[in-house]
């Protein structure tokens, strides 16, 4: 088994911005030169995630909308009231998307559909500099 890792590092405004990694995971999996296998992407933190989606500006304003309706900012949150904090929707709703996604290599390519991207979601209600761990295993 061949492992081959890199890390992606950015600077984001948190409140839900979504961030599209594709091209940087893209660019770790070429200096690895494996062409078949598996690719992880992992997001460090309890308020940041990582799924796939078309990104573009309708598609990422619905994706905020949704977990706005379902997890909102403003709520009776008891990690609030213990913690004096603001922030536990940022946890709730990572928790619920996760912090990974795989996605198979094969020849080379990412096996995501044409309008399928890896994007890292940064919940919390802050600026947050953030680190991806990209892995590639063959």
């Amino acid at each position: 088994m061949t492992v081959h890792g890199g890390i992606l590092r950015m600077e984001t405004p948190g409140n839900g911005h979504i961030v599209d990694i594709t091209q940087g995971v893209l660019s770790v999996v070429r200096t690895s030169g494996i062409e078949r296998g598996v690719v992880t992407a992992f997001a460090t933190g309890s308020t940041v995630a990582i799924t796939t989606m078309e990104y573009e500006p309708g598609g990422v304003h619905d994706l905020q909308t949704l977990l706005e309706g379902l997890i909102p900012a403003r709520g009776d949150y008891e990690h609030n009231v213990r913690n004096h904090d603001t922030n536990a929707h940022a946890h709730l709703r990572a928790a619920v998307i996760g912090p990974s996604e795989s996605v198979p290599l094969v020849e080379g390519r990412l096996a995501l559909g044409t309008w399928q991207q890896l994007v890292l979601i940064d919940f919390d209600d802050r600026p947050r500099t953030r680190s991806v761990t990209i892995q590639v295993i063959a």
